[in-house]
This record gives structure tokens, sequence and C-alpha cells, in this order.
């Protein structure tokens, strides 16, 4: 067995929450990064694995466990693992050169040596010529060059990619990771090991050898995936649709091994997230999967295909319908029931009534919203009373999220209203006349 460069003990982190409680980010992490492997980490927003890399840089402490580099406790940042981030994060001021020196120069490396490592960073990663350039004269692919060549000048023994490619157009996210591949395969780059985080299941079967699939509440490893495929790799080969499918599989199979999730196996709590899935989104796809050539069975990979979406909007997608009991998932493809079947064949106010109804059965904060206003004797109550409920478990941006989806479907399902202007949720005129 190779010595891990990186290694995580059991670690564990906590962060508070706005009401003052503590929220567990991760729990219990085993994770281990040796030389000469690239490792893909996929998993839902929020889950913690941004937060994962952030303790394996020696950036943020862990509040239990350990974090190893070289067998060795690490107490701070490390000098051999560099990060890359989604944001480009470049001073705008700065040309290329001096953005890519930043490292360097903190380090107190003489202005002679800085320039020769970052002209030949930049060389490296193919920006030869555009040293003078400041950032806004460059396109956005150049942008993350920069990034990468600011990481790799700095000689890192590990590279961490944290959505590195995402903010990206395809093409040029596709271009850049085939650039980086290129590299690492050639020997030319300094790293001996790469984590790369993403949402992008393609990408995380193109590059790795390991593919690892990340729990939420709390984040930890729930699932990993072997990719012994030579690269390079041909993204139509069945070896590589294959691993995509079962990809897929992992990360909808939940908590369970077997890869098949029912809507009765889904069963969410008060404060938990909730997958960011528009109605019209929604139906389109059960309208899709009903339809040739799917006809009520759909492999996810060609699903996203023919929706043309990207893998975490389908897979957010896939989490309603199988909450809201509209499809099952089994081993990567997405089933309606028979219940999704009488939604797609349904005219709109018959949709409302069942949509209304699933919500009310399946989702416990639109319960909780509804149960509120028929309780209060004005059938209205103001966000922010739920918001404070959903911050004892959430953080902020996920508590907004998780109210603003639940006011979203509710309305939809014709259980309450909402002012956009005061923030006041009410029930429908229909239902609030009634209680007088």
């Amino acid at each position: 067995m190779t010595t891990p460069i990186v290694e995580l003990k059991s670690v564990c982190k906590s962060f508070h929450s706005a009401d003052g409680s503590n929220r567990s980010v991760l729990e219990d992490v085993d994770f281990a990064l040796s030389e000469g492997e690239i490792v893909a980490l996929l998993g839902q927003s929020g889950s913690g694995k941004s937060t994962l890399l952030r303790i394996m840089a020696g950036l943020i402490p862990a509040d239990k466990g350990q974090t190893l580099y070289r067998q060795r406790p690490l107490y701070g940042p490390a000098n051999g693992i560099s990060m890359v981030f989604q944001s480009f994060a470049l001073f705008p001021w700065l040309t290329v050169q001096k953005n890519v020196e930043l490292g360097l120069e903190a380090k107190g490396l003489p202005p002679e040596e800085r320039a020769q490592r970052a002209e030949g960073a930049i060389e490296l990663i193919g920006l030869s010529g555009f040293e003078g350039a400041l950032p806004r004269e460059l396109s956005g692919g150049m942008r993350q060059r920069v990034g990468i060549a600011r990481a790799l000048v700095m000689e890192p023994e590990v590279l961490l990619m944290d959505e590195a490619f995402s903010a990206l157009d395809v093409l040029t996210g596709e271009r850049l990771r085939e650039d980086i591949l290129d590299l690492w395969e050639s020997g030319k780059m300094p790293t001996k090991a790469m984590l790369v985080v993403s949402h992008n299941i393609e990408e995380a079967v193109m590059m790795a050898d390991r593919v690892l699939i990340f729990a939420s509440d709390p984040g930890r490893v729930r699932d990993e995936l072997k990719v012994s495929l030579a690269r390079p790799r041909e993204v139509e080969s069945n070896q590589v649709r294959g691993l995509i499918d079962d990809v897929y599989g992992l990360m909808t199979a939940g908590s369970t091994r077997a890869g098949r999730v029912t809507a009765k196996e889904v069963k969410l709590q008060l404060g938990d997230r909730l997958p960011e899935a528009d109605i019209s989104r929604m139906e389109g796809i059960l309208e899709l999967i009903a339809d040739e050539p799917f006809n009520g069975r759909a492999d996810l990979p060609k699903l996203a295909e023919e929706a043309e979406l990207a893998d975490k909007g389908l897979l957010d997608v896939s989490s309603a319908l199988t909450l809201l009991g509209f499809a099952h998932m089994d081993h990567g493809d997405i089933i309606l029931t028979e219940l999704g079947q009488r939604y797609v064949q349904a005219d709109n106010p018959e949709r409302q009534s069942i949509f209304g109804k699933q919500l009310v059965e399946n989702v416990p904060l639109v319960a909780y919203i509804h149960h509120g206003l028929d309780q209060d004797p004005s059938g209205d109550l103001h966000e922010d009373l739920f918001l404070r409920l959903l911050r004892f478990t959430l953080n902020e941006p996920d508590a907004k999220s998780a109210l603003r989806v639940a006011i979203e479907w509710g309305r939809y399902g014709d259980l309450f209203e909402y002012d956009f202007h005061t923030g006041i949720i009410h029930l429908p005129e229909d239902e609030a006349g009634s209680e007088l």
C-alpha cells in the first residue's frame, strides 16, 4: 500500500447556526489521498465538501479527529497543498504575471525567482504571451487558467480543485479539464495527487481513479467507485457510459446499498433541505419520461441529454419526484409510479390537487406551514417564523432555500399563498373565507 500524502481519520466539524446552536457539517470522515491518484468527490450542495477541502489544506481545523500530511498532524496551512476555487479570485488590478506571483511573494522569494517560476507556470498552463494582461481582458477559461497557474507555481504535492470547471461553459470546461489531464499524464505537473470536488458526474468519471459519493447532514463518505480505465478515456465508450450509470445509481440510492429507493423510503424531517426543483421542470421531466422513447422508465444519463439538464439539476428534480411519490429510482433509472402516470394524464386543476395532497403527506415543512395557517385565527403568518425554525438545523442560505422551495410548492398545490412584498404567508382566499 502506498503511504497516503493526506489522511483524515474520524474527522468531525460543526458550525454555529444563526440561533447559536451547533450544526454538524462533517461526521467521522475517513479518507486517504495517495501519491499518483486523482480522486473525485461528488455530493449535494451544502454537504460539506468544500469544508472538507479546507480542512485538508489546513485552512480551518477539525473539531475532532486527525488530519495528517505525510503522516504528521496538520495544524495550519500546508506548504505542499494548493487549492483552485470555483470563483477565479484574481486581483483585477494585477496582471496575470503578478497574480501568479502572489503566493511566491508571500513566501518571501526574491523577485528574480518569482518571475522565473511564474513564467514557467504560465507557459505550462498555456497562457504564454498574456503575462501583462489584466483579468478583465481575459475570457473565463483564461482567468481560470491563471488561477490554476497560481496554484501550480507553488509546486504543490497535492492539488485540491473545488468546482474548478463549473463556472465555465461546457466546451471551455472540457478543454481545460483535458489540458490538466494531459499535464498530469505527461508528468510535467509537480503535483503528485489531486482531489476534485464536482457536481459533474461525467467529469468525475473522465478524470478520477476513485469516485467518492458524499452524503449530507452531516457530510460523510457513503460510497466509493474505483475507475480502472486508462486515460485518456473516450466519453462515448461503453465502459465510460457504464461507469456514469453506476455513479448515477449511487448518487440516487440514498443510504441504501441495494440501488433502489422508493417514495416510501425517502422521508424528510421538518428541518431538512429540500431539492431545488421548480414545478415546470418537474412536470416537464415527468412528461418526458412518460413519452417516447422512455415509456415510463428513463436512464438518467440519457434523460439528462434529452432534457439538456446538468447533473445537479436532474438529481434535484429526480429527488423531488421520488419524494412526492411520482417516481422511484432503480440503479440509475427513474421510473414513473402509477401516481406519476396519473399526474401526467391529469388536467391542471387535478394536478394541483394531487400535488397538494402529496406535499402534505411527504413534505413536513409544507404540512407544518399549512397547519400553522389553519390554526391561526387570522390565517396568515410571517415567513420569519418559519425561517427561525429552520435555522435550528440549517445554515442561513439553506434555510432560505428550503423555505423558498416550500412556498413555491405550496402555492402550486393551492395550500397557501404568499405576498412577496410583505413576506406574509396566508391561506387561499376561498379556504380563509370558509373559516369565517
